[in-house]
């Protein structure tokens, strides 16, 4: 976009047009290599989402710039208002608080500082042209707001690489002879100069990240260069070829690391978190020591309103309830880093992500194989099925592509199922499957090339169709006196239908399951009191009846009728 350009939903300021339109072109690269950038990350934890994080951080800022001209364009008499009129104070404080919420890991909290650092300088400077004055001030600024964020900058990073850029950028600045463009500037010209001092820092930032190596062994063990600073000479060349007309330069692809789980001591730690506070006189400095306590990787930055907080820990309900107390807890992601390691090959190794994954809900090993063979990743619920919302949040971010279902599998699980899709940035779909063996049939339909909410759809359609009991031991006398604890209690949906011994309650459930049903599952339990021959002399005749191995606990059969 040039300077004379006019979008009546973003204003007329040309400095802020710029800014938002090297934004969008930033970002549209970044995304064509967005998995790229993935897979060289290994430091600090080869977690493989560095690309995944800083595409997070821009689209957030750039939502955000949207939202002020809709909501202004919106509420606005004739003339509608622009993003000039919305005010320069607001937009930058909206800008650097998007990008902070919209921040997620390491490179994406340190990304949104540079964003934030370049958008107040450009918006302190009223009426100025975006010329190689302006261009060094917002860099500076830039390099300062980051390297501010990070209590112990690791050079050979991303931190380095836009260091560098702003040096070659400030050097070639003090020999230019008039570095300010006059305000009569043509569009044409004020292009071409912004393109050449972007060019020489581009040069200087792909000089910076092939010397990374050298200084960080991480990188060097691993072969490969910086992640973060990878990712930031792809968006600094989508922002050239937005200058040029599309005429971007030309990035050199980086080959994958040669190791898939590169050691560093963060490893040691489960859990990557990141969260936002929102308060009033919240200080950065009162929390680092406390949170260094709880882990490490530790970044706390932000103002004091607002600040996000990134580390790396086993306990992540400890560190959200240190800040609890301060101001209101939002924006929470976390990642299980141990489960990020060991999938990381096969990520590498994929040609392309899925659309759609699924996670389920599951207890027993053969109930976990038989959802494994349907493409569906399994959480251990242990014998209740009741994980934390913060476990479900865990395998939802550890499934590969961007959209989730997610089958609850209990009635325990689906309340915590809920609340991870809540927290979850991804877009996730809570199927009410309320037992495993619903789970599994409605796992069928999972289409990993449709959308989540189609997919759950399919599969909520498919319950309608399912029918479900079970055979299991009675815990408890019975109030009404038809059965003692051990006596084995047989189930069609949530109603007792048959009790006494085994085989007469599961010869009861089979019969009622058998009405109108083409298929019965049957899914055998660890402590199961009868052979599998049994069993089958049980099933009905004319219905196909399939027996497996579950190995759940405390329930003998688990039964479905399609």
């Amino acid at each position: 976009m040039t300077a004379e350009a006019r979008d009546p939903a973003l204003g007329s300021d040309p400095s802020l047009l710029r800014f938002r339109a090297l934004l969008d072109a930033g970002l549209a690269a970044l995304e064509a290599r967005r998995e790229e950038v993935n897979e060289l990350n290994v430091f600090p934890v080869a977690d493989g989402d560095t690309g995944d994080n800083m595409v997070l951080t821009l689209r957030a800022v750039l939502d955000e710039l949207d939202r002020l001209a809709g909501a202004s364009a919106a509420t606005a008499t004739a003339p509608a208002h622009t993003l000039e009129q919305v005010g320069r104070d607001q937009i930058v404080a909206s800008v650097a608080r998007a990008a902070l919420l919209g921040a997620r890991g390491t490179s994406g909290v340190i990304l949104s500082q540079l964003v934030r650092g370049a958008a107040e300088e450009l918006a302190s400077r009223p009426g100025e042209l975006v010329d190689p004055v302006l261009i060094s001030a917002a860099l500076a600024r830039a390099v300062d707001q980051a390297y501010g964020s990070v209590r112990e900058p690791v050079e050979g990073t991303i931190l380095t690489v836009v260091r560098e850029m702003g040096v070659q950028v400030a050097s070639d600045l003090a020999r230019f002879r008039d570095a300010r463009l006059p305000p009569d500037a043509t569009a044409e010209v004020q292009n071409a100069v912004i393109a050449a001092v972007l060019e020489r820092a581009l040069e200087a930032g792909e000089s910076s990240l092939r010397r990374g190596p050298d200084v960080l062994p991480a990188l060097r063990q691993a072969g490969v260069l910086d992640a973060g600073g990878y990712a930031l000479t792809v968006m600094l060349a989508g922002i050239l070829g937005a200058l040029r007309d599309g005429e971007m330069p030309a990035v050199e692809h980086q080959a994958t690391a040669r190791v898939t789980r590169p050691q560093h001591s963060s490893i040691t730690y489960r859990y990557c978190v990141s969260f936002a506070v929102t308060g009033t006189r919240l200080d950065a400095r009162d929390f680092r020591p406390a949170l260094e306590q709880l882990g490490d990787s530790v970044l706390v930055v932000g103002d004091p309103s607002t600040l996000k907080v990134h580390l790396h820990t086993d306990d992540p309900d400890a560190a959200t309830a240190l800040l609890a107390v301060h101001g209101a807890v939002s924006h929470l992601d976390v990642n299980d880093m141990r489960a990020q390691l060991q999938r990381r090959e096969q990520r590498l190794a994929a040609a392309s992500a899925p659309t759609c994954d699924a996670v389920a809900v599951v207890s027993g090993a053969g109930v976990r194989s038989l959802f494994e063979s349907l493409g569906v990743h399994a959480l251990d619920g242990g014998p209740g099925y009741a994980p934390t919302s913060l476990d479900v949040l865990a395998a939802i971010h550890a499934c590969q592509a961007e959209q989730v279902v997610v089958l609850a599998n209990s009635p325990s699980a689906l309340g915590a199922a809920r609340r991870a899709a809540d927290l979850s940035d991804k877009a996730v779909s809570v199927v009410p499957s309320l037992s495993p063996q619903a789970g599994l049939a409605a796992a069928v339909a999972l289409d990993p090339g449709a959308a989540a909410q189609e997919n759950a759809a399919a599969m909520r359609a498919t319950l309608e169709h399912v029918r479900t009991g079970a055979v299991a031991p009675a815990r408890l006398d019975d109030a009404q006196g038809r059965f003692r604890a051990g006596d084995a209690v047989g189930y069609v949906e949530e109603e007792i239908v048959a009790w006494g011994k085994p085989r007469e309650a599961l010869r009861e459930v089979l019969e009622q399951l058998a009405h109108d049903a083409e298929l019965i599952t049957c899914l055998r339990g660890a402590e199961a009191p009868l052979d599998d021959g049994t069993v089958q002399a049980l099933a009905h005749g004319d219905v196909e009846f399939e027996l497996s191995d579950g190995g759940q606990p405390g329930q003998w059969w688990l039964l479905s009728a399609e």
